[in-house]
């Protein structure tokens, strides 16, 4: 595998070039209730895509954004969000240099936030003709903090879940609490930050999870170049645009 945190740039310059992919995980640094630490989403996104890099010669790992669009989460401490405009306008940036090096640049993002300023990156990117893709994990689950992740970091990061302290939050569908989320925030409608409910949690559930977001990212790497304007969103559903707590795929993490 690798990863540019622990590489040079003459090493990172042996996989570069035409038929090279880059994966930029995109996650967030935010409340995930009582019991996950704040930066569950982008541990996710980094799991994911150091697995599919260990198994594909030419697929390197670029350090994690690890801010994103977290505002539904503002009113609890340790959420750091930079917002829709500047996440934009990061991902554009980001893009626009890795693509100078790279065949293929994917942003792997396990924060459902970060849907619509991704979507308009990868839109204003491709249009410049580079190469830039969005990928979201395709799981069923409950929202936010509950089975579906905290699963996902047993079987990531069994030592930093505090089990104990894990309970329910608030189980409704998005489609019920998005009106209140868009305008009050997640607290509005769970002071503990749970949407969802994280009992039955375990890491083999989490490892069946992370297996099949492997193997649908490595699909996409293997499959090439493909015609990127109007894919990304219709088979991601990145561009659905479902704003404050959105997810892109089912049981990605607002």
């Amino acid at each position: 595998m690798t990863a540019m945190r622990d590489s040079t740039w003459p090493e990172v310059a042996d996989r570069s070039g035409a038929g090279s992919v880059l994966l930029v995980p995109l996650g967030s640094t935010e409340q995930h209730g009582p019991h996950l630490p704040l930066t569950t989403d982008t541990d996710i996104a980094v799991a994911i895509t150091e697995e599919v890099a260990a198994c594909r010669d030419r697929v390197v790992v670029a350090p994690a954004v690890a801010y994103g669009s977290s505002g539904e989460h503002d009113g609890f401490p340790g959420t750091l969000s930079i917002g829709r405009q500047a996440t934009e306008l990061l991902l554009v940036e980001l893009g626009r240099s890795a693509s100078a090096h790279f065949g293929r640049v994917v942003v792997v993002s396990a924060h459902g936030g970060n849907a619509a300023p991704l979507a308009r990156a990868v839109e204003r990117l491709t249009s410049e003709g580079r190469a830039v893709e969005a990928w979201w994990p395709r799981w069923d689950g409950d929202l936010h903090a509950g089975r579906t992740e905290t699963s996902i970091m047993l079987a990531i990061a069994p030592g930093r879940v505090a089990l104990d302290r894990a309970e329910a939050g608030d189980t409704r569908p998005l489609a019920t609490l998005l009106p209140v989320l868009e305008g009050q925030g997640v607290r509005s409608v769970s002071p503990n930050g749970v949407l969802g409910d994280p009992a039955g949690a375990d890491a083999a559930e989490g490892r069946r999870l992370l297996d099949l977001a492997v193997r649908d990212l490595v699909a996409r790497v293997d499959q090439g170049d493909v015609d990127r304007v109007g894919r990304v969103g219709r088979l991601d559903g990145v561009e659905r645009g479902d704003g404050v707590g959105s997810v892109p795929a089912r049981g990605a993490s607002t």
